[in-house]
């Protein structure tokens, strides 16, 4: 004997399910698979996508640059996972940002491997707790931590992006979904593509990125705020003991 479900309601506010059973191989009949069809169409309706025209997407680009320069604070904690493409298990980690239009943000990633990122736009801490050791990289030199800065800028606040990213989109129910594809050579070494969803305030709420290697990064966020954030949140000095290396030179 097995157990299927059976409609007893015609309601669609109030359609209730009640256990039958039927012997164990017998077929469902046409008309009850038809029925069942016409159910999951009724009540399981997939979202309607909107494709943004170029004149719809740099309209929302306006809104957001707006946004950033009326409110360019912005804090929000974050759930990161790293599919390697080399590894059986996607790298999992959490945390919490702050950014600062245009370029000046915090990054803390808590758990086991906890870690510090600190920029106030015109150098890059890297801080590793548990082993005392700092890297520190000065910014403007178009090197890979100019690269990386840019990819924040991109998920953040969209700086720039109309210069060095294809784009195109979706209205999608109350949020939008960008797709990016990379324009210039650098970022085109970081990004294979780089997908956001935007929510109806403007907030990002997911990033996806797909790496030239195929490693894929997928970020969600949480907990948006536009408070005020104190200057000395993108401020870092090195605990005492700390040893401190410059990987690309002073």
């Amino acid at each position: 004997m097995r157990k299927i479900l059976k409609i007893t309601g015609t309601d669609r506010r109030t359609v209730r399910y009640r256990c039958a059973r039927v012997r164990t191989g017998r077929p469902l009949s046409r008309p009850t698979l038809a029925l069942a069809a016409i159910l999951f169409s009724v009540f399981v309706r997939p979202a309607s996508a909107q494709p943004l025209s170029p004149v719809d997407v740099k309209n929302l680009l306006a809104r957001i640059h707006n946004l950033d320069a009326t409110s360019p604070n912005l804090r929000m904690d974050f759930q990161e996972q790293r599919i390697v493409h080399l590894m059986n298990k996607p790298i999992v980690y959490s945390g919490k940002i702050w950014f600062q239009a245009p370029n000046k943000f915090r990054r803390e990633v808590r758990g086991n491997s906890p870690s510090v990122n600190v920029s106030d736009g015109q150098q890059l801490w890297i801080y590793y707790p548990n082993f005392k050791s700092a890297e520190r990289y000065l910014l403007g030199r178009r090197s890979p931590a100019d690269a990386a800065i840019a990819g924040i800028n991109t998920a953040l606040n969209l700086e720039g992006v109309e210069a060095t990213f294809q784009i195109s989109g979706n209205k999608i129910d109350n949020h939008y979904e960008l797709q990016l594809l990379p324009r210039s050579p650098s970022m085109k070494r970081m990004f294979q593509r780089f997908g956001l969803r935007i929510n109806q305030d403007l907030f990002v709420e997911r990033t996806e990125i797909l790496q030239p290697n195929g490693d894929r990064i997928v970020t969600t966020y949480s907990n948006q705020s536009r408070a005020p954030i104190p200057q000395s949140t993108f401020e870092f000095t090195p605990p005492p003991g700390t040893e401190v290396t410059t990987p690309l030179g002073r």
